[in-house]
Order: structure tokens, then C-alpha cells, then sequence
């Protein structure tokens, strides 16, 4: 094994990681994407079947299983969430940003 190699600690969010904008609402998003997708699963639902319960496409039940979450806001995440029959507790932490981030957030 090579011991030329460091290991760092992550922030907790791949996105803010990777440098990617809007790093803390992409989280949000995949996390509830991974709610879904779990309920989906403990339900053995299909896409369809999904769709019944829900109203919501099918084919949105897909891009979720696909992690395509780009036409997904929170709350349409949510809302599905609601419709699968699942309650949402939503608890929010605002503390100081460092400043090295403050000046690359755009507004």
C-alpha cells in the first residue's frame, strides 16, 4: 500500500467539497431524493405505483431513482414525501460562514 497518499476530512456535504455553487441546498435535495428512494424501496413500489399514490409522474419517480434531481425544488421534494404518506421535519442551523466562502457567495 502506498503511504504517499493524505487523507482529509470532509465537510459532511460532497458538494461543498467538490466547490459545486448552492452546495447546501444540493444536499438538502439529495437527502430527501434518498427518502424517497427508501420509501420507494421499503414499499416495493414501482414507478407506477408510485404515480397512483402520488399523482406525480412516473417518469419524475424515475429521474429521482436516477439522482436527476436539476428540475426538483426542496419543497416539490417534500411535497412528494407528503404524498408517499411520510411526515418531514425540517430543523435549521444558520451559523457564520468562514470568510474564504462568504466572498465566493454570489446573491
Amino acid at each position: 500500500m502506498n503511504d504517499d497518499t493524505d487523507a482529509i476530512q470532509g465537510s459532511g456535504n460532497v458538494f461543498r467539497d467538490l466547490g459545486l455553487p448552492d452546495a447546501d441546498r444540493e444536499q438538502l435535495r439529495a437527502l430527501l431524493a434518498a427518502e424517497i428512494i427508501g420509501v420507494l424501496d421499503d414499499r416495493k413500489l414501482t414507478v407506477r405505483a408510485a404515480q397512483e399514490i402520488t399523482g406525480v409522474a412516473a417518469a419524475d419517480f424515475s429521474r429521482i431513482r436516477n439522482a436527476r434531481l436539476g428540475r426538483f425544488t426542496v419543497d416539490r421534494l417534500m411535497a412528494i414525501l407528503a404524498g408517499l404518506g411520510q411526515e418531514v421535519d425540517v430543523t435549521v442551523r444558520v451559523q457564520p460562514r468562514r470568510w474564504a466562502e462568504v466572498a465566493e457567495v454570489r446573491v
